[in-house]
């Protein structure tokens, strides 16, 4: 995998010999091959990879410029922005899968809003983001401004009014990573996204114009014009964590530009690899193998394509340290919840 590497790439190199495990090392070794060859990557992120604190690593591959765009649900972009503000106040249930319906009950009664093993707290992150978001959403709409999701959370990052709630190491935070570098996020379907729901409700009510949130069409028409001025030389790798509408939306772009804008000239994605635990299945589209990609103007024959069907919470943070190639501490690791045992101090990754 490049240059040298310290003892946690030896040992994956060593072990992960066979099967999803080779799958992992064979897309490592082609995101970095992509990299090195001047290429660009999306990376897109389903489910709730926000609230698994992905941004431990991600955040780090942004700051390294080793992602360009991203392409994640609305639950995604405000999960981050949450766990940032409220972290203290998150609620873990280990034993999520003995819960009852009164279990269930219970915690929807004391203000908690379950994600697998992990509750986010109603009041502290949902609520707290609302108050100072509004006063963006009601400027804008005043103004008669318009902007993309992305853009509104960008600005309340950047205006320092959340530092005061801060209760993890910013730099663990991927939105203000990506809100530093100012990296273009596309968020397809963000109105079923709690945020979304909520400036929902304010259209409802009549204190909002729906127009004031710039639309998934307006956000594939600005993709289209992306793509278009940075498909060049290496082209643009997909980088897929799950299914789902956060891949399938931003993938489509390509063949939206063969085949519906006829530029039968545009490159076609150049890398691709997907991390997913959608069975492989006939009609499901999480759950299609790459070489069907092909027929869709997506992929190319000789595009490099890896599938890993494996948990994405373990999965995503090894291949992104794998490219970050800079010391890692056991902490960090051990935040990622892998089992660090007799290892202390830092190691080259």
């Amino acid at each position: 995998m490049g240059s040298t590497r310290g003892p946690i790439s030896q040992f994956i190199e060593r072990n992960y010999c066979h099967f999803n495990a080779a799958a992992l090392v064979d897309a490592a070794k082609g995101y970095e091959a992509h990299l090195e060859a001047g290429g660009k990557m999306m990376v897109t992120l389903a489910g709730a990879m926000s609230t698994a604190e992905l941004g431990i690593s991600l955040a780090e591959m942004i700051r390294q410029d080793k992602i360009a765009i991203i392409s994640c649900t609305g639950a995604n972009l405000e999960e981050d922005i949450m766990n940032l503000v409220s972290h203290s106040h998150y609620k873990r249930v280990p034993h999520y899968r003995d819960l009852s319906p009164q279990d269930e009950l219970d915690l929807k009664n004391n203000g908690f809003n379950r994600v697998t093993d992990t509750c986010i707290p109603e009041n502290q992150a949902f609520r707290r983001l609302e108050s100072h978001i509004y006063k963006l959403w009601k400027d804008a709409n005043d103004n008669k401004q318009r902007y993309f999701p992305h853009e509104f959370m960008y600005k309340m990052l950047l205006s320092g009014e959340l530092k005061q709630y801060y209760e993890i190491d910013p730099k663990n935070s991927w939105m203000l990573a990506a809100a530093e570098k100012n990296i273009p996020i596309v968020v397809p379907g963000w109105e079923d996204s709690t945020m979304g729901n909520i400036f929902a409700s304010y259209c409802i009510m009549g204190e909002m114009n729906a127009s004031t949130m710039k639309s998934g069409i307006e956000y594939m028409c600005w993709l289209a014009d992306w793509y278009l001025n940075n498909s060049g030389g290496k082209g643009v790798g997909f980088f897929q964590i799950g299914g789902g509408i956060a891949g399938d939306f931003p993938i489509c772009v390509v063949p939206m530009i063969y085949m519906d804008l006829r530029k039968k000239e545009i490159p076609l994605w150049s890398y691709f690899c997907q991390i997913s635990d959608s069975t492989t299945s006939y009609g499901s589209y999480s759950g299609a193998v790459p070489n069907e990609k092909i027929s869709w103007n997506k992929l190319d024959i000789s595009t490099p394509k890896f599938v890993i069907e494996s948990d994405a919470t373990i999965v995503a943070p090894l291949i992104f340290a794998i490219q970050r190639r800079r010391l890692i501490s056991v902490n960090q690791i051990q935040e990622h919840r892998f089992t660090a045992g007799y290892l202390t101090g830092s190691y080259w990754i």
